[in-house]
């Protein structure tokens, strides 16, 4: 059986290629995998899509995940040396 698929070279600079190797495996996929699944996203605009959602989501909602981080980064007095319990 042969494949449709068609192989190329891609040169990348080798603190690319580890960063690529990474995320590949991150997600679980091999690094033809992901080159491959990384041209469809961007090419069909499904990653334009994820971005234009992610961006409407930070809109929508920004502020209060700003003060939730705040909140979350602010020290928690009760633990605190000293404290009145």
């Amino acid at each position: 059986m042969t494949s449709a698929k068609r192989q190329t070279q891609v040169r990348l600079e080798p603190d690319v290629l580890a960063a690529g190797k990474d995320a590949a495996a991150a997600r679980g996929l091999d690094f033809n995998r992901y080159v491959e699944r990384l041209i469809i996203e961007d090419t069909t605009g499904a990653r334009a899509a994820g971005m234009a959602a992610a961006q409407s989501f930070i809109d929508h909602h920004g502020a209060y995940l700003d003060d939730l981080e705040q909140q979350l980064d602010a020290p928690d007095e009760r633990l605190q040396p000293g404290a009145a319990a």
